[in-house]
């Protein structure tokens, strides 16, 4: 295995692991506090169990967060040297303030898991909730910003392979950090929301103690419903900003390979990258022109008008990008579902009903890990977009290889972990033992 290749697999594999704790860091305390909020309003002690069992997986989840967050700092600079030699005067205070949201989202955390029967205001202890959910969903979309430069570099001039005029500024609201960072915080509020559904849907599935279970069920899938109805909004502004900033990206995308006005969608299909095509797709016409320009007659660029050094794997790009979309369609429609059964309210009281979520609830984080994939591979060959390719941002140092099995094997142990640790705590609730 080449340096480059295991460069890659070991900031995927790292990146891919983090992905999934960073964004229930986000979203968990969005949850927890509404739980509070309810405790408060109501005094019904379920809300107060519900409360402090989030808090602890919140917990569970923030240290592994932290952990994988640092090791992926590193990453970059021991990785990729030639990338942080230049970008990290342009992207550093997207990365600085993201450290700081980080240590205000610690502090709050700090407050809020210690502040029980300690802080005499029960709406300051409930802020500190609060602040934990802003402060976390602030990092991540400073993080995010900080990607999205990599897909639309600005705030300096190149000339001669040197970076001057440097505005961090304008490096930070680069031209796509808004839908970029719109589109991952709602993936994150989607697939946390259908995971968090679906766990507690699996236990009234299994007659766990249902009165807990529906409360934390009804929240969770608030939220989840409610990013599943705005995420193609997101995804249609994303899709227009790709179209014109990259579209060779867009092409691998919808795996395009010949340019034409009123461009088909296509629906599914195997990949021939030898041949340049592909076959057993379903195809909607005009539809990818009109969402990608407004338009159901506008020229859309194919893969055969860009230099085939520049082609993204085309094959791992489309098919991600098609479980992505897959996966998102059918929440939304579960979504709809969701919505009818409060009309239909005896549809809840079927085995086959909590079943349905419980089965859905893994789909999110498969859909947003598909959609960083998309987002990473289908930018390649390049580090920056169109002015350092990743070959070239790579490490020289050789044994790579070795830290990537390394790693590999830690994320696999970390993992069992966890699943190990919110099983404990899984069953702590339902024997309501929340010291455990």
């Amino acid at each position: 295995m080449e340096t480059l290749e295991a460069a890659r697999i070991l900031m995927a594999t790292s990146l891919g692991f983090h992905i999934v704790f960073a964004c229930i860091g986000m979203v968990m305390p969005f949850f927890m506090v509404v739980a509070h909020y309810k405790w408060i309003k109501t005094a019904d002690i379920i809300y107060l169990d519900l409360t402090k069992a989030w808090q602890k997986g919140l917990a569970i989840f923030f240290v592994t967060g932290a952990v994988s967050g640092t090791v992926l700092s590193f990453e970059l600079g021991l990785l990729w040297p030639g990338f942080m030699k230049h970008a990290g005067p342009i992207i550093g205070m997207p990365f600085s303030l993201e450290g700081a949201a980080f240590f205000v989202e610690a502090l709050a955390f700090g407050f809020y898991m210690y502040g029980w029967k300690k802080i005499s205001n029960k709406w300051f202890h409930w802020l500190s909730g609060l602040l934990v959910g802003i402060a976390g969903l602030s990092s991540g979309i400073l993080v995010v910003s900080a990607n999205a430069w990599m897909n639309a570099p600005s705030g300096f001039d190149y000339s001669n392979g040197i970076f001057s005029n440097i505005d961090p500024l304008k490096a930070f609201l680069n031209p796509a950090w808004f839908s970029q960072a719109l589109h991952m915080c709602l993936a994150a509020f989607m697939a946390t929301g259908f995971a968090v559904a679906g766990i507690h849907a699996f236990q009234i599935f299994k007659g766990k103690r249902a009165d807990h279970h529906k409360k934390a069920f009804k929240i969770s899938i608030a939220f989840a419903v409610i990013a599943a109805f705005l995420q193609p909004i997101s995804g249609d502004l994303s899709a227009k900003d790709i179209a014109v900033r990259q579209p060779v990206k867009l092409a691998a995308m919808e795996a395009h390979y010949h340019s034409q006005k009123s461009a088909p969608l296509y629906i599914g299909g195997i990949v021939d990258e030898e041949k340049g095509e592909v076959n057993y797709k379903i195809e909607i016409p005009g539809a990818l022109s009109f969402l990608s320009f407004g338009d159901f007659n506008a020229e859309v660029k194919g893969l055969n008008d860009f230099p085939r050094d520049e082609h993204p794997p085309v094959a791992i790009t489309h098919y991600c990008f098609q479980i992505m979309v897959g996966i998102g369609g059918l929440l939304l429609c579960i979504s709809v579902f969701y919505l009818l059964s409060l009309r239909f309210k005896n549809w809840a009281n079927n085995n086959w009903y909590w079943k349905i979520f419980a089965l859905l609830g893994p789909l999110g984080f498969i859909a947003l890990e598909a959609g960083w994939i998309v987002t990473e591979v289908g930018r390649q060959p390049w580090i920056i977009h169109k002015i350092m390719k990743t070959a070239d941002a790579v490490s020289p140092m050789s044994g790579i290889v070795y830290n990537t099995i390394i790693f590999i094997l830690v994320y696999i142990v970390l993992s069992l972990a966890i699943i190990w640790l919110m099983k404990r705590q899984l069953k702590a609730f339902n024997s309501l033992d929340l010291k455990k």
